[in-house]
């Protein structure tokens, strides 16, 4: 028996998300919440450039001090005007000392916190229409005023 092909992934582009101080809901029977605004931000690649826009939220869980849940949502403007919707969903667990300074708006080398990501985009533009039929994968680098996610296509 032959071992099946790995997917391939295509680099899209990297979004550069400008985000404000968390608001922390507090530890709830469902989980410590924190939601985090999207203030705007920019999006560079071979594919597809343009904007971020404001008024996005990342809803997160704090399940333990080492691992967080981050379900985020936002539009993004392409250069020629089209909106895409993004669903982000990922997780990032570290340290919990590394985790504790991320979230106290510290910075943490990336490289120390695992940060993954899975998107979904939608979209009424026709030249864009594709996005609403692929999965991207993405790794993620959180700093103290934006996030840094590298978005690839998988094949």
């Amino acid at each position: 028996m032959r071992a099946p092909e790995p997917p391939r992934l295509e680099f899209l582009t990297e979004l550069n998300v400008a985000v404000e101080t968390p608001v922390d809901v507090g530890p709830a029977p469902t989980g410590h919440r924190r939601i985090v605004p999207i203030t705007g931000g920019t999006m560079i690649g071979p594919a597809l450039s343009g904007t971020v826009l404001p008024g996005g939220a990342d809803f997160q869980v704090l399940h333990s001090p080492e691992l967080t849940e981050l379900d985020a949502r936002y539009i993004v403007q392409a250069a020629g005007g089209a909106l895409i919707h993004v669903h982000n969903s990922a997780i990032r667990h570290g340290a919990a000392a590394d985790i504790a300074r991320l979230n106290h708006g510290e910075e943490v080398d990336p490289a120390a916190i695992y940060f993954r990501c899975s998107l979904r985009f939608s979209t009424a533009s026709k030249e864009w229409a594709w996005l609403n039929d692929v999965i991207g994968v993405g790794t993620g680098e959180r700093f103290p005023d934006f996030v840094r996610i590298a978005v690839f296509i998988v094949r």
